[in-house]
């Protein structure tokens, strides 16, 4: 089963075979998980020569790996976002001989098997754009002043025909004249949304930490945040805020042993990837008093279940369901352009910009450099 550009469907099987031919002899474009209410982007591609391919828009709460692999059969390019169920993995791009890139609207590419991708030749892309990444660094600032300050303690108790109470007192963040030092932030990845943050946080004059060791002293320097490594960071911080991408490495970053070099008064802030936090070892810290509080947008499990641990909480811990970067107006929407114009660049045989495994470029050049198919 097929879907055109205008969301009907079509039985390859039924259409003559002249025509069969004819279709299957353009380049196929299957975007599995479709964002583009407007259809301009579907229009362009259509109008590069392609036989487009959409999937369900339901799919964008999740796909699994069989539906897509039905709909994504002999094509030459795969577009979409986030596929939460089951990553695409080498058995999956084994299975599309034909395939040169998978062009992501989203800024994470952790639903690839990135090595297997760079392995066979075939190109993955995403979009960092700033609509993306600027909005989790904003949310950040959000969730740390929400912590900071008892908004939504203060919020419940008045509402609950309460005032004044010592028990709100928020916490100042920045240095004062009078020589309050102000509080200790701790940026763990000073990418993009990293530096925003950093950069988000200079007017109350914070003391800056930051851990990153795949950008160079310049981008430290640039921010006004202190190199430091990852145990010093934790232990000296009273606010720690992940920014980093979910790899082997990053997986299970912050765990038992990590949260116990914390102070007892600190906080947690998450909006990179779920499972970067040990989720259970959170809990117990926030249980047992190890640790102040949290706030988390992303779950190793998403949406969590009813009786999963992390939702009875309470005020110990502020959750959003992974939207941090879903902000009016446009989140994914500034993408559309960038990913269409990636998979058309491949498609003309051309390596497209923003590629995330760029060690497949070789492969992927001898595979599809001299080929264009439009």
């Amino acid at each position: 089963m097929r879907y055109n550009s205008a969301g009907r469907c079509v039985l390859l099987s039924l259409v003559g075979p002249l025509v069969s031919l004819s279709l299957r002899a353009k380049p196929r474009v299957c975007i599995y998980i479709p964002i583009d209410e407007s259809g301009e982007s579907h229009r362009l591609i259509e109008a590069a020569g392609c036989e487009l391919v959409l999937g369900d828009g339901s799919w964008r709460s999740g796909i699994d790996r069989d539906s897509l692999l039905e709909i994504a059969q002999g094509a030459d390019a795969l577009m979409g976002t986030t596929i939460k169920r089951r990553p695409i993995e080498r058995s999956f791009l084994e299975q599309l001989p034909n395939l040169r890139i998978i062009s992501k609207y989203s800024i994470g590419v952790e639903d690839v098997d990135l090595e297997a991708a760079t392995e066979i030749g075939v190109l993955v892309t995403h979009c960092p754009t700033e609509a993306n990444w600027g909005g989790v660094a904003e949310g950040t600032i959000a969730f740390i002043l929400a912590l900071l300050k008892r908004i939504r303690e203060r919020d419940r108790h008045v509402k609950e025909g309460g005032w004044r109470d010592p028990s709100l007192l928020g916490t100042y963040l920045g240095a004062r004249q009078d020589g309050h030092p102000g509080i200790t932030v701790g940026i763990i990845g000073l990418g993009r949304i990293g530096a925003r943050v950093a950069d988000l946080l200079a007017p109350w004059q914070v003391r800056l930490l930051a851990c990153d060791p795949y950008v160079n002293e310049a981008q430290f320097v640039h921010h006004n945040a202190r190199r430091v490594n990852l145990e010093t960071l934790l232990t000296e911080s009273d606010v720690v805020s992940l920014h980093c991408n979910l790899t082997s490495e990053t997986r299970g970053l912050i765990g038992r042993t990590r949260l116990a070099l914390m102070k007892p008064s600190a906080l947690l802030i998450n909006t990179s990837r779920g499972p970067v936090v040990d989720v259970d070892a959170l809990c117990d810290a926030l249980a047992e008093g190890k640790l102040a509080g949290a706030a988390l947008d992303v779950l190793p499990q998403e949406p969590p279940q009813a009786d999963d641990r992390i939702r009875s909480m309470g005020d110990k811990v502020l959750l959003c369901p992974h939207m941090v970067s879903a902000n009016s107006p446009g989140t994914l929407e500034p993408a559309i352009p960038w990913a269409t114009d990636a998979t058309l660049a491949a498609l003309r045989g051309k390596v497209p910009e923003h590629v995330c495994n760029v060690d497949a470029i070789p492969r992927w050049l001898d595979r599809f450099g001299d080929k264009p198919l439009i």
